[in-house]
């Protein structure tokens, strides 16, 4: 691992799997965006549905703060919702009196954005592939009083043991961990949500990649009373609506949670078929990064770009890999997807990694 001042570097900081299926790309099948495939499930429309007979009131977040609460054991003191976990870098990157913030690289791109946006003069710890993108805490800067770091992590999919990410508190530091893919990895082992025993630590959950709710935007911090007051000083009025209050209510129900369980145990199942499917490219110079544990794989392949614009051509999209610092035009995020959608993906990604014919010369 390395620090790095994160100054002008030429990584789009604000570019997002979406772009990928955007317009003309609609028509792509999407292994580019890492919401899953198939939701939200019939039952939780109609939860949404039912919500938008009292849109005529204000929202009233209090019964959805209180079961989020309940699901994770804490005082309703510990919890804020937000519009989507985007919302809640911005709160803290705007709220938090910071003096050397601290995002450990490769991870989802927003929460550097905010910061800098914020004006805050951002710092990066990179994680190294020779390393397997595994976090070292030594690595990071001793004077940091903000470190930020996902897990699992997106783009990678590692999955940092629970006690390696804590062992990051410090006294005067505040610890953000993003875990919008937890939910997504079989009995979240390595979970910190829900722990009050590390100081300065703030949880960060989506509800949006295992519900499909992308679209309503409903997520959730886990912090201290203290901290939380802060950011909730800092949101606007009504920030999050009745549509995605009943969303959150459902989505932290117990049958929400045994459905989510069941997700994460078959996208294991899938993710495992996609990684042997890709195994078989091993010799064109295509290596995954292992073991995977997120919703998603990331994958080194050579030519990446072209690689990329082949496959779209063939009906396919897949995310760009040069956009998250610490990476670069030789890597490729695929999000899981069931076994027929995995196989017709190989058939492609076997065009995509054959050499083109060379140009004879016009005469």
């Amino acid at each position: 691992m390395r620090t790095e001042d994160a100054g002008a570097d030429g990584h789009d900081l604000r570019h997002h799997g979406d772009a990928e299926v955007r317009g003309g790309g609609s028509a792509l099948v999407d292994l580019a965006v890492n919401v899953r495939a198939g939701t939200p499930p019939a039952w939780l429309r109609e939860v949404i549905a039912g919500s938008l007979d009292s849109l005529a009131a204000y929202p009233d977040g209090r019964a959805a703060r209180a079961a989020v609460a309940a699901r994770h054991g804490l005082p309703v003191e510990r919890v804020l919702l937000t519009a989507g976990a985007a919302e809640a870098f911005v709160l803290l990157a705007r709220a938090l009196k910071v003096r050397r913030p601290v995002v450990v690289h490769p991870q989802f791109t927003e929460p550097e954005a905010a910061l800098r946006d914020a004006g805050h003069t951002v710092d990066r710890v990179l994680l190294r592939e020779e390393d397997g993108f595994r976090l070292d805490p030594s690595a990071v800067p001793e004077d940091a009083d903000l470190v930020v770091i996902g897990n699992p992590t997106n783009p990678t999919s590692v999955l940092h043991p629970a006690e390696a990410v804590a062992g990051l508190a410090r006294p005067g530091r505040v610890l953000v961990v993003d875990e919008a893919f937890m939910d997504a990895v079989p009995g979240e082992r390595e979970a910190l949500a829900g722990r009050t025993d590390v100081p300065g630590l703030v949880v960060l959950r989506s509800l949006t990649k295992t519900w499909g709710l992308a679209g309503l935007r409903i997520g959730y911090v886990l912090a201290a009373p203290e901290v939380i007051a802060e950011l909730e000083r800092a949101q606007p009025l009504w920030p999050v609506s009745t549509p995605a209050l009943a969303a959150a209510r459902a989505c932290v129900s117990p049958r929400a949670l045994a459905e989510a369980e069941e997700a994460a145990r078959r996208v294991a199942v899938e993710r495992a078929h996609l990684v042997s499917a890709l195994s078989a490219f091993a010799g064109q110079g295509l290596r995954v990064v292992e073991p995977p544990e997120g919703p998603f794989v990331l994958v080194r392949v050579p030519e990446a770009t072209a690689v990329r614009h082949r496959l779209r051509a063939l009906g396919h999209a897949v995310r760009r890999g040069d956009t998250f610092p610490g990476l670069g035009a030789e890597w490729l995020r695929l999000a899981v997807r069931g076994p027929e959608v995995v196989t017709a993906f190989a058939t492609a990604l076997r065009s995509a990694l054959r050499p083109c014919p060379p140009t004879r010369p016009s005469r």
